[in-house]
């Protein structure tokens, strides 16, 4: 392992390798989803404004930002190996101030969640007891190429779709939203799937399985792309059976041009991975947001 001697050297983080360590680049999507759930409710999102801006932040920088504290802290000695210039292991972030940093930001998501009422606090609890069980030890979800995705997905993408529903009706989602957003949810395993690529030689050593090392890179990707793919095919179907044909249309010119990203994934998965998170991955969400739509005006 590569570790910086600056880890016997400093005692305070630095300020942007904190920031570095929770990682803003991911939280988009459970700030996006969040948004979907808001505008999918057909409640008034900008009569609702305090509301929707405090569960954004709360879904983003606050529980997302802690999730990925958490997981630095307990990754650590993988990141060493994967990546030694990490916050941690290249020691910019020093003795046990990741973990710190993780615990102050836990109980910020749950004092910020306090102020969204019942589904809003009750999802925080959810979403914060989630992301130490896919990082933490002994249970460490992270460990499998399928429970880990996809506990990561379903925090991503469905509970934020489901909270900013539930806050903006004031109430428990519809059936058609519940719906919408697991499938968007279920589709979220393959994105994660492909991001595991990042870490394979890591994630071989010390004995995390994530899909590329039980599969191999090439069979990996197939079944993440099949992941991604077929809850939107549902998504369509339901589209069209509920009389939303325009959104339907919409989605599946999305996942046609996500077909043709996917066929050059397949080529080179290890490579092309990272280049399909910044281009299939957009249009996926963006189907997200159109669903989101269709269903406001079944509201």
């Amino acid at each position: 392992m590569s570790v910086s001697t600056n880890l016997h050297i400093r005692t305070w983080p630095e300020l942007r390798a904190a920031l570095t360590l929770i990682k803003p680049i991911t939280w988009f999507p459970p700030m996006w989803a969040y948004l979907c759930g808001a505008i999918s409710s057909g409640g008034a999102v900008l009569d609702n404004w305090a509301l929707v801006l405090v569960g954004i932040i709360l879904a983003g920088p606050v529980v997302c930002g802690m999730s990925q504290a958490a997981n630095d802290w307990c990754d650590r000695h993988v990141d060493a190996i994967n990546e030694p210039d990490r916050p941690i292991p290249s020691g910019r972030i020093p003795g046990r101030w990741g973990l710190w940093i993780a615990l102050a930001m836990t109980g910020l998501s749950l004092i910020l969640g306090s102020f969204l009422g019942p589904w809003g606090f009750g999802a925080t609890v959810v979403g914060v007891l989630a992301a130490w069980a896919y990082s933490a030890e002994p249970i460490r979800l992270k460990r499998s190429g399928w429970w880990g995705p996809g506990l990561v997905g379903l925090c991503y993408e469905g509970l934020p779709w489901f909270t900013g529903a539930a806050i903006l009706s004031a109430g428990a989602p519809s059936g058609p939203i519940i719906l919408i957003a697991l499938l968007y949810a279920l589709g979220a395993h393959g994105i994660m799937t492909l991001n595991d690529f990042k870490a394979l030689e890591g994630d071989r050593q010390m004995g995390v399985h994530s899909l590329p090392v039980k599969l191999g890179p090439e069979r990996a990707a197939r079944v993440a792309c099949w992941v991604m793919a077929l809850p939107q095919i549902a998504v369509i179907a339901l589209l069209f059976t509920w009389q939303k044909p325009i959104f339907a249309l919409i989605i599946t010119a999305s996942v046609i041009a996500q077909g043709a990203a996917m066929r050059v994934l397949l080529r080179n998965p290890k490579d092309k991975a990272p280049w399909y998170n910044g281009t299939g991955v957009m249009l996926y969400v963006l189907g997200m947001m159109v669903a989101a739509f269709a269903l406001r005006g079944m509201a």
